[in-house]
């Protein structure tokens, strides 16, 4: 009778502890020493620039929606550089952005942002 009353505390305290969820238990964690996996993101683009025209396309091949723009600035002081609007490109989603200069191009760029 004296042993029975001995583990019934200990009982109650295994099931307690076996009750608890899995977050909540103490455990060691592995790791292999290898960063973790950048999350892949931003639409693949290319750009075309004929005189002073400026085509691009970009495509995005990765789950997350993809915020694009196409800048440009243009080779002569007097030419003011441009700036798209933003461009929301969706998964599995090809986009056509386009702009100029009056004269000759210096330079394109596209920009990406995440959408929140």
């Amino acid at each position: 009778m004296r042993l029975s009353r001995s583990l019934a505390p200990v009982t109650v305290a295994v099931a307690l502890v076996l009750s608890l969820p899995y977050d909540a238990m103490p455990y060691a964690r592995v790791h292999d020493g290898k960063p973790p996996a950048p999350s892949l993101f931003g639409a693949a683009c290319r750009t075309t620039v004929h005189s002073s025209h400026v085509v691009a396309y970009c495509h995005n091949p990765y789950v997350d929606t993809d915020r694009v723009r196409l800048h440009i600035k243009c080779a002569r002081w007097w030419d003011l550089a441009t700036d798209s609007a933003p461009v929301d490109t969706l998964p599995a989603m090809t986009v056509r952005l386009n702009g100029r200069c009056w004269k000759e191009v210096r330079s394109v760029w596209i920009s990406h942002q995440k959408e929140r």
